[in-house]
């Protein structure tokens, strides 16, 4: 195990965040991170200074060849599908593989509402989300890569969709408005995140109260699903990666032929 020294654990970025706040009333927004957890049980729990810390992530050499070797809470993270998966992500199967619609229903989305497509790709669903949140609503297409970035823009303006805008966010960062976003959908794309705990917990301060995240996966459970095997998530990892930045599942649709829709919620 190679220790990455970049990274920090879940207790010590607390501890750092309630120093740099300075009272503990102004810890409060941070603490809703890990609900039920008290300040004064975060710094009990933090290792003594002499003591080694467990790494928020590790790196194994030896590991799945469509991984990366980076492992988080005992996931491989998967290899990232680069701007030449654009003609995968628009292929006419999709719509009899993954039935977007019923994924679009799933989201029960309103107009006038905000919501973020994390790792839009080429807009295959931006674009889709376009029409149900209206004028009055917003689509924040999020993405890091450069070719991505430019077929979401091409496409926003060829369908003169101006409810869509397109972000630019990070490998840590998805540049989502705090408190301003209804729901984040995310489609086949949080197995690869090379920071997920770093990008989830800045998607649940963007979400507004009751604010929903939804994931679309392969099923890691049924080893029918085709796909290789770092590219599936099931919904007990799910639900362990989402606790740790206090996300709770609320709902899990299983409709889908090879994946299923999982819903969180932010809760106060």
């Amino acid at each position: 195990m190679i220790v990455d020294l970049k990274r920090c654990t879940l207790a010590s970025t607390l501890v750092a965040a309630f120093v740099a706040a300075g009272a503990p009333d102004s810890f409060s927004q941070r603490d809703s991170v890990l609900p039920g957890v008290s300040v004064h049980a975060i710094f009990a729990q933090s290792p003594a200074p002499d003591s080694p810390t467990p790494p928020l992530y590790e790196t194994r050499v030896n590991h799945d060849p469509n991984g990366t070797g980076k492992i988080y809470m005992g996931r491989e993270i998967a290899q990232v599908m680069g701007p030449g998966g654009i003609e995968w992500l628009d292929r006419r199967e999709r719509e009899e593989e993954e039935h977007p619609a019923e994924v679009l229903d799933s989201l029960d989305l309103r107009p006038g509402e905000v919501v973020a497509d994390l790792g839009a790709g080429s807009g295959y669903f931006t674009f889709r989300i376009a029409p149900k949140v209206g004028e009055t609503g917003k689509v924040l297409a999020v993405e890091i890569q450069e070719a991505m970035l430019n077929t979401l823009r091409a496409r926003a303006a060829t369908m003169k969709a101006t409810n869509v805008e397109v972000v630019q966010g990070s490998e840590i960062d998805p540049h989502l408005p705090v408190g301003g976003v209804n729901l984040v959908l995310v489609v086949d794309v949080y197995h690869e995140l090379a920071y997920p705990f770093e990008v989830m917990t800045r998607v649940r301060e963007a979400l507004k109260p009751g604010g929903r995240v939804v994931f679309v996966e392969y099923r890691k459970e049924d080893p029918a699903v085709r796909i290789k095997e770092v590219h599936k998530m099931s919904v007990k990892q799910l639900e362990k990666e989402m606790s740790a930045v206090g996300l709770v599942r609320v709902r899990t649709v299983e409709t889908l032929p090879l994946q299923h829709i999982v819903i969180f919620e932010k809760r106060n």
